[in-house]
């Protein structure tokens, strides 16, 4: 491994790197075959690592010795972050979905040194006490109309959203948001469905424009904004210009087809329109749970991805920059690039060039660096 000089060695970077990893400090201590207060001591600043204890710690966390060392990286705070299913997710998923979300906004600082990005466009609504108002006033801010939105992703990404992926092997993450030094974040799960991802990107979006300020907290803030992400992705009068008759599991197919949205979301969407009784959504509920349809989506529909982020690799790469190059310059290994970009780049980096119908395109992006 190269050298690196201990006097530049960054406490919190070590933190950090094994939050990533999903270990305590006790099962990181165990595995480095130190003990926990030699690993505080680290943590803390006390002392740094040994050369040899540092290529150790860098072969266990799989991280580049070179990241160690550096300034401190911006932190996300769990209290800053909207987290869905909260009672759900574990200590150690948390701690790797915000590690995950410092790497993402180290990674967003480097690329908007080198290109600008499009500007924030995102109202402040959080003094609208309606969700549903609240989406329409965003629907008509942005010049939406009624229509459905063919991709969320895309439409954040010109409102100046930076979306990033969260790679994390579990269904108890959902997504999570934030703002930092004025800049909206929405990270994805990439391992959700399509029509899932979807609707959490929508969700997301309505805890940035609602909650920018941090209340209310908690169910209130999450059931806000899950009325949000309905109303915004199934606007009222389109769902009433193509509510069925008699709503079954074939109509949910056919408005699926029309809004992008999970089966399970347009049942919700119609009982929440009182075009279907409590009786008739929860039968539906039941029959979708039969079918498997709950946790699965049948008939899937083509995952979004980013527009920028193939622009943007595209032109690094046409300047020289592979993809070992650009994990070198972070300091990352370069899993952990492509992870961030998990599910938005469809098959990732190859040898730098991005690769999918997106990356094909000439970026038409303004270099500032």
């Amino acid at each position: 491994m190269l050298s690196v000089d201990r006097s530049n060695f960054n406490p919190s970077r070590l933190a950090l790197a094994r939050r990533r990893r999903g270990l305590t400090k006790v099962q990181l201590a165990e595995k480095l075959g130190i003990t926990y207060r030699a690993l505080v001591g680290y943590e803390i600043g006390e002392y740094p690592p040994s050369p040899e204890m540092l290529d150790t710690i860098s072969n266990i966390l799989e991280f580049p010795s070179g990241f160690f060392v550096g300034p401190d990286l911006e932190s996300v705070a769990a209290r800053d972050v909207s987290f869905r299913s909260l009672s759900k997710m574990t200590a150690k998923h948390r701690e790797v979905a915000l590690a995950q979300g410092e790497l993402a906004l180290y990674l967003s600082k480097w690329l908007e040194e080198r290109f600008e990005l499009p500007e924030i466009d995102l109202p402040d609504l959080h003094q609208e006490s309606d969700p549903e108002a609240a989406a329409e006033t965003l629907r008509a801010y942005w010049g939406l109309g009624q229509l459905a939105i063919r991709n969320v992703i895309h439409l954040l990404e010109s409102k100046g959203v930076r979306v990033f992926s969260l790679n994390i092997e579990t269904s108890d993450v959902d997504a999570i948001s934030t703002w930092k030094g004025g800049m909206p974040f929405i990270f994805l799960n990439g391992y959700k469905t399509p029509e899932r991802s979807r609707f959490d990107a929508a969700h997301e979006l309505g805890h940035l424009i609602l909650h920018r300020h941090g209340a209310p907290l908690g169910r209130v803030a999450e059931d806000e904004a899950h009325r949000f992400a309905s109303a915004f992705l199934m606007p009222r009068a389109n769902v009433l210009a193509h509510s069925p008759r008699f709503a079954s599991v074939p109509e949910l197919f056919r408005l699926k087809t029309i809004f992008g949205v999970s089966l399970a979301a347009i049942n919700y969407r119609l009982h929440e329109l009182t075009l279907i009784s409590d009786w008739h959504y929860r039968s539906l509920s039941i029959e979708l749970s039969k079918r498997g349809y709950r946790t699965t989506e049948p008939e899937p529909l083509e995952r979004e991805t980013s527009l920028i982020l193939p622009m943007i690799f595209g032109r690094l790469y046409e300047d020289g920059y592979t993809r070992s190059r650009i994990a070198y310059e972070l300091g990352l290994p370069p899993l952990e690039l492509e992870s961030l970009l998990f599910s938005l780049v469809i098959t990732g980096l190859e040898g730098g060039k991005t690769i999918g119908t997106e990356g094909t395109r000439r970026a038409n992006l303004k270099l500032v660096k």
